[in-house]
């Protein structure tokens, strides 16, 4: 079997893309698409996480 390299990169722009493709198609039927995280304490990487959902989701069209 040949190992093949594949460019995630590339492709988690091709999701965004796309995501970003379907809110706008959502908002233009007058639906706002959102997410909302539960944060429970104060833990850094709770946080992090959640900030990056956070800025993904402003990228993508999405509230949050």
């Amino acid at each position: 079997m040949t190992a093949e390299i594949i460019d995630g990169r590339a492709i988690a722009e091709a999701i965004r893309a796309e995501v970003a493709e379907q809110a706008r198609a959502c908002k233009a039927r007058g639906a706002t698409p959102g997410l909302a995280a539960v944060l429970v304490g104060e833990n850094p990487a709770s946080i992090s996480y959640v900030a990056g959902k956070t800025k993904a989701c402003a990228e993508a069209g999405i509230f949050s």
